[in-house]
């Protein structure tokens, strides 16, 4: 398994946790419109993933974030960098 992979695995289970029943959770999913997180729940999942990765997720990162498999690969390049 890849490092994106277990990232991705990680994030899913934080997602199953914060996310309104009833959307379908897959890695390409619009955070906002299929999985129906509203900005509180999406600051809430930001929060868990610096927690459990120990980094920092910049703002300017944030904007450009609408899927689990892109904030998998924000967190990638965070690590990484």
């Amino acid at each position: 398994m890849t490092r994106h992979e277990q990232i991705l695995d990680c994030l899913m289970v934080h997602l199953e946790r914060l996310s309104p029943k009833g959307g379908k959770l897959h890695a390409d999913a619009d955070l906002a419109n299929e999985l129906g997180l509203d900005s509180v729940n999406v600051m809430d999942l930001l929060l868990e993933v610096e927690d459990e990765f120990d980094i920092s997720v910049p703002v300017n990162v944030i904007a450009d974030i609408h899927t689990p498999r892109q904030l998998a690969s924000a967190i990638e390049k965070i690590e990484a960098a």
